[in-house]
Formats: C-alpha cells, structure tokens, sequence
C-alpha cells in the first residue's frame, strides 16, 4: 500500500463501503450477509444479529487489532419512527490501514471455500479488476429545493426559538435538504476520494448509497477505552477576513451562544456516557477545529470503559444505542426535542445525522454521526442534508447561511456549484 496515498488507491468502486481518515481505516467490497430492521428497537435488533453471526462464525484473525477480522459495516435511521431501514452489511473483501499496518480479510459464507493470503488477494484482484471511471460535469447537473424550502427552514428556526424562549427546551436541532440533479449517473468513488483529500481531518464514509465526511466522532471503542469528537458551533469560513489570524477563535470563543451550544453538547453526551466508565476526561475548553468550509468549536472525551454485571466491556454498538441521539444532533431534552422536530422540521431524515460506521467481532468499532453527507436515491439524483442547533438568540437568516456553508463539501465533491 502506498504510504502517500494510503486506501485512498483501493477507493475505486462506486458500490465499495468506506471508512477513511487521514489515510487509513478501511475499505471493503462485496456482501456476505446483510441485517435490515426499523423502529425503536433497531439498535437491540441489530446487536442481537451481530451476536449471532459471531456465535457461527469461525475467525481467523492473525493480527488481533481493531477492524481485522470478521466486521460488519453499519448505518442507523435518526428516527425511532423513521420508514428508512437502519442496516449492518457483512463484506466479502477488508482493506485495512492503521498507524502504519495493513491487512486484507476475506469473508466467506461457502464452509469450502480456501481461507489463505492468496485467495483473499485473488478475491481483492477480481474486485479491482475493472475500476469504475470518473464523470465530468455536465450542462444539465443543477441544484433544486428539497422537501425543505429557505423559507419553510426559516419558519422552522423562528418556531423553535418560540419553543426555546417558552422554557419547554434549551436547544433543537432543525435540517433541511437540497437536491443534486446530473445528467450522468454519479461516480462515487470519485466523490469519496474528492471528500477524503480536502476533509483529512473527518472521517469519510460509504455505506450502501450513504455517503459523506462527517467531522463529529459519536464514538470509537479499542477494547476498553472509548473516545468522541463533539461539535457544536459553527462559523463559515467563506466570510471571515483573510488577514486577520485570531478571527475564529475571537468569534466563537467570544460568542455565548456558541459556547453555550457546545456547553449542552458536552454535557449531554458525558451525562449518558458516564454510567458505563470507570473515568472520564473531558476539556474545560473547547478547541477550534478548522475544516475548508468551516470552523467548528470542538471537544474530545475519553474514557475508560467499565465492565457490566457479566464482567463485558460494552461494544461500540451498545454505545451508540446509549448515545444517539445526542444533543449535537436532536436537541436537550432530547425525548422533547425529538418530537418537536417531528411537528416542525417536516422532514423524513432517514439515514442523516444517524450513527454509521462499524463493528468488528471483539465489540471494537468506530461510529460516527452522518452529517456533512448525501444519500443517493437514483443515479442521477443524490439528496444533500444539513442542519443547525438552534438556542435562544438563533436568528433564522444566519442558520439557513449555515446550511449552505455546511452544504459545501458535498456540493463541491460533486462537481456543483451554488
């Protein structure tokens, strides 16, 4: 693999499921078994799969290390009511990068099939074999309003901060959507590695037709250490001076809203995680993560896990249960701020603001939130989300230009323009 460009070489299938950060993470090809389930208990559900594919699953893993070995790549609806099925797919072929270690899985369902080097090289071979090609933009590729409209996001924002002023919640997170419209089908593994070059700090994912950077780590677990990425507060990056250093973290360190936004964040996610650690860290302050379109007010938490009454350390995806939806995501109270977004947002989210990410066999795993992302509904039609947590003293004109800032990168990686 070369060190340069790391998986990004292996990123050269449009229908390949992906997990890249700065180089590494993984790629793979191929289905081996898939799980599909909706409703409230669609996390349980899934778990309980998991488990018992592991229970019939002999693994062979030489190196041991997180993402080797038999995985399963995943992508959860936002909504207990959403109609969109939340799904953990099995691949056939793993190509795994980290801090310098590299590794091929072959999975297999056939109990005769040769499990050896070479007959998981001969699989990633036939994978590889014929590359899917770029596109080109064409005259006809366009943007067009979503369910959403700017004025129907506009009369969403101003509902909500009633709400927030009305003492019935602190904070809401409310999307929109935009649709891209191209004259030829997408390529996107182009997409992907557009994404994966300009966002190296994000992790870039790929999961049956759910595709984006997303910079929020929901969290990752290593055997019995956990950490996240929580963001809240956002400043657009296209606006800010050219000169002036100190800008962003004048701006929004300086902005009570900001902080008071991050504040809830921080809070909500150590209040639910804590129960299953023996320790937690968590920054005082938070730091100004600088991506191309944005900055974003940013905090990393770790912690120690702690086993249950049985003597496991949670899995990730029992994690992600407890976790989703966060703050970030949905709103404080969230049981409160879900429903409201139900009565105003007016739109079916589906896959966005979901956890996706994966799960190897020993519970490790690592799941991010779905944002700065698309689904692809059809070839030629690809459904863009973003959305802005809202407090008291949110004003709606500036959270529907934080749309578009956050709109940007997929934008961009299609070839699109405003």
């Amino acid at each position: 693999m070369d060190p340069q460009t790391g998986l990004l070489d292996h990123v050269v299938r449009n229908d390949a499921h992906t997990w890249i950060r700065r180089g590494g993470g993984l790629v793979a090809y191929g289905e081996t078994a898939r799980f599909t389930v909706t409703g409230p208990d669609r996390f349980t559900r899934a778990q309980d799969w998991w488990r018992n594919e592991l229970a019939g699953a002999e693994i062979v893993d030489h190196l041991g290390v997180p993402g080797t070995g038999l995985i399963a790549f995943g992508s959860f609806a936002f909504s207990k009511t959403s109609p969109h099925a939340s799904r953990l797919i099995v691949p056939e072929v793993v190509v795994g990068c980290s801090e310098g270690t590299s590794w091929l899985t072959l999975i297999t369902d056939d109990a005769d099939a040769e499990l050896s080097a070479e007959a998981a090289e001969a699989a990633l071979a036939a994978y590889l074999l014929e590359p899917d090609g770029d596109r080109s933009p064409g005259s006809g590729d366009r943007l067009e309003p979503g369910v959403v409209s700017e004025e129907g996001y506009r009369s969403a924002v101003a509902e909500g901060v009633e709400h927030i002023r009305a003492e019935e919640l602190t904070k809401l997170v409310l999307a929109r959507d935009v649709v891209a419209r191209l004259d030829t089908p997408v390529a996107t593994a182009q997409v992907l590695r557009e994404l994966a070059v300009r966002y190296e700090d994000c992790w870039t994912y790929s999961v049956d037709g759910l595709i984006g950077s997303t910079p929020e780590m929901l969290i990752k677990v290593e055997e019995n250490t956990a950490q996240a990425r929580v963001l809240a507060g956002t400043l657009d990056r296209a606006q800010a001076p050219k000169d002036d250093p100190g800008y962003a973290t004048r701006v929004l360190a300086g902005s009570e809203k900001q902080l008071h936004e991050h504040r809830i964040a921080i809070d909500s996610l150590t209040g639910t995680l804590r129960p299953f650690t023996r320790s937690m860290t968590a920054p005082s302050e938070p730091f100004v993560l600088q991506l191309p379109n944005v900055w974003h007010l940013a905090s990393d938490v770790r912690a120690e896990l702690a086993p249950d009454e049985d003597g496991q350390i949670p899995t990730s995806l029992a994690l992600v249960q407890a976790l989703h939806p966060t703050a970030a995501v949905c709103g404080t109270p969230t049981t409160v701020a879900g429903a409201l977004i139900r009565k105003i947002e007016q739109l079916e989210r589906g896959p966005y603001a979901g956890p996706v990410g994966w799960i190897d066999a020993a519970g490790n795993g690592e799941w991010g939130i779905a944002l700065r992302g698309a689904v692809i509904e059809e070839p030629t039609r690809i459904r863009l989300y973003a959305g802005c947590g809202i407090v008291d003293g949110s004003q709606p004109e500036a959270e529907l230009a934080e749309t578009w800032s956050k709109f940007r990168p997929m934008i961009e990686a299609l070839g699109l323009s405003r």
